[in-house]
């Protein structure tokens, strides 16, 4: 009986409704999707949700509360992710240096917006856990600070050193890349050292400089909201590394398998919707007829089609008109001159276009989002990528055999057509892309459903301590032996110095008795 009462005393403590504060203000579309999934997943199990995010809700349910931070907007370079200007080489550079400061820029719009600041000031507002998406920074602990409720970051990657820091033991450079690298395991030579070497130069970075420009906005940002609480702002390495768990839009089909503490959990796919959409019945009809099979091509929802070149527009069309299948191009304006055979489409449904079996091959722009459901619906693909992880993302699917690449240029349509070519009359992509996506699936439950069960777990165990890598208590020179380096360094210090010592007298004695036999029997 008593078993059974604590039994049921569990189930309703877990079934209880948490309040729980999710930020994600990175003002780009796939980004704004990853948010929407924690919000859907935890709203349909009952929990109320405040949500700070640039996409805002039109008609947002009783249990979810939305702050607008859509002015984030005006920080994101319009070259940035331009077809175009990537192509003639006039956009940024996406290097980490530059993410990290374009992500501070962020943090600081997302915090000082009027309508955040009356979230974050009033001692009325309490949540059980915060989550933040982690990107290129961590000012975004101060949520956790000021709620005093355990911190969760949420991934949009892959497993990476950067983030992993944060919660144990960078990853080892020998087997697990840069989320910028264009490289995928196993590195030869050559690669292990460049990744080495970066990672190197990046903490380096770090430590003399960027990490002192994030304390300094960190603090400004949230130390005068506790001082209002009367509390005081822990420090910013305490708050960063702070956190109860990490969820990464992420699975072993995309990442490998690396070594990984008990506070990372695994939740690739949470994005996806448990139940397919119907296509439109003109696209169902289009796609059900398509007897030679589906080509359907995007490049995601932040790149846009109509931003490259024309006559890359054309060439693309004309190549794409000499083929046999049907293409679905999502491309955001109507072109001329089309062929028979290829359909434009300013918005498609692309989870229910990756779920039809007439679908052949998916050619994309290698972000996670896209790869992920590719391999959910076991789809071989073409991959152009463009910028930041996408590189990485398609050596990675090349790697695993289920897709193949094209440099994004002026002169690609040729070589599109090839590897087109390639997919389709080559089976083991396809047989590849089917046997990664078992994978996937073969799961103890969904990624969704994994989700919410470790934001529960985090929440009614009080920030999971048990999960709590002892790495992450430790300062850089324990956990690298630096200290017993030191010590065996002076060690063989002073055995040298002994040794030099003992010799010079040594060979002193030797030469002074010598040289007393000399002088006697010079006497002599």
């Amino acid at each position: 009986m008593i078993a059974f009462l604590l039994l049921i005393s569990t189930i309703l403590a877990c079934s209880e409704s948490a309040k729980i504060l999710v930020v994600f203000p990175r003002p780009t579309k796939s980004h704004g999707i990853l948010g929407d999934g924690y919000v859907r997943h935890l709203l349909n199990v009952g929990h109320e949700v405040t949500y700070i995010t640039p996409f805002a809700y039109k008609n947002p349910p009783a249990n979810l509360r939305t702050f607008d931070v859509s002015s984030n907007f005006e920080l994101w370079p319009p070259g940035l992710i331009n077809l175009k200007a990537i192509m003639d080489k006039k956009s940024e550079r996406m290097s980490s240096v530059f993410s990290i400061f374009m992500m501070l820029e962020i943090a600081k719009k997302t915090v000082t917006n009027v309508e955040v600041q009356k979230l974050l000031n009033d001692p009325k507002e309490q949540f059980d856990v915060v989550i933040v998406e982690w990107m290129f920074g961590e000012v975004g602990a101060g949520f956790a600070s000021v709620f005093q409720c355990p911190l969760i970051w949420s991934s949009s990657m892959d497993p990476h050193w950067m983030i992993m820091q944060l919660i144990d033991e960078p990853l080892n450079p020998a087997y697990a890349v840069d989320i910028l690298s264009t490289c995928s395991p196993p590195l030869n030579f050559l690669q292990r050292v460049n990744e080495l070497w970066y990672q190197l130069k990046l903490q380096f970075l770090r430590y003399v400089w960027l990490d002192g420009l994030e304390e300094q906005v960190f603090t400004s940002l949230f130390a005068p909201i506790l001082e209002k609480r009367g509390r005081k702002l822990p420090s910013y390495h305490e708050a960063r590394y702070n956190a109860s768990m990490v969820l990464s839009n992420s699975y072993v089909t995309t990442s490998g398998g690396a070594a990984l503490p008990q506070s990372h959990k695994f939740i690739g796919g949470y994005h996806i919707d448990d139940t397919v959409v119907t296509l439109p019945d003109n696209l169902k009809k289009l796609m059900d007829s398509a007897k030679d099979g589906v080509i359907y091509f995007s490049m995601g929802s932040n790149l846009k089609g109509k931003d490259l070149p024309d006559e890359v527009k054309i060439s693309l069309l004309k190549m794409f008109g000499s083929l046999k299948q049907t293409v679905l191009w999502k491309i955001e304006e109507v072109l001329p001159n089309l062929p028979k055979n290829v359909h434009i489409l300013e918005w498609t449904p692309q989870q229910a276009i990756l779920a039809h079996p007439n679908l052949a091959v998916f050619i994309t722009h290698g972000g996670l989002l896209s790869t992920t459901e590719s391999i959910h619906y076991g789809v071989p693909i073409i991959s152009i990528p463009v910028y930041g992880d996408q590189f990485m993302n398609v050596a990675k699917s090349i790697n695993k055999g289920f897709g193949l690449s094209v440099d994004l240029s002026y002169t690609m349509s040729d070589e599109l057509k090839t590897k087109i070519m390639e997919v389709i009359s080559n089976k083991r992509y396809a047989e590849k892309a089917k046997e990664l996506s078992f994978i996937y699936h073969d799961r103890p439950v969904k990624p969704g459903q994994e989700l919410v069960h470790w934001v529960n777990h985090v929440i009614n165990t009080r920030g999971a301590p048990h999960l709590r890598s002892p790495a992450a208590d430790l300062p850089f020179h324990k956990r690298k032996f630096l200290d017993l380096a030191a010590l065996i360094a002076v060690l063989l210090l002073a055995v040298y110095i002994l040794l030099k010592c003992a010799c010079t007298y040594v060979c002193s004695r030797f030469f002074s008795k010598k040289v007393k036999i000399g002088s006697r029997k010079k006497n002599n």
